[in-house]
């Protein structure tokens, strides 16, 4: 594996974990998500940030498992 696949799988799973670990807080620590959204300010912060990560990491993910193929096939 080349290091710069490398450092595109470890790039996006920090991202998408990330996003991730915010949805988790934002579900168990900051109060839950009721129907018209979190219940608290750093609820909403928690999930805005997931909303922006968990994208952003899932590209990047597919990018570079797309570029993990393409340098096995090589």
């Amino acid at each position: 594996m080349q290091s710069d696949t490398r450092k595109l799988l470890r790039t996006g799973l920090w991202i998408f974990g990330t996003g991730a670990a915010a949805i988790l807080a934002t579900v168990t620590l900051f109060g839950g998500i009721g129907r018209q959204g979190p219940h608290t300010n750093s609820g909403w912060l928690a999930l805005v940030l997931a909303m922006g990560c968990l994208p952003t990491g899932t590209l990047t993910l597919l990018l570079a498992f797309m570029k993990l193929y393409a340098d096995r096939h090589r």
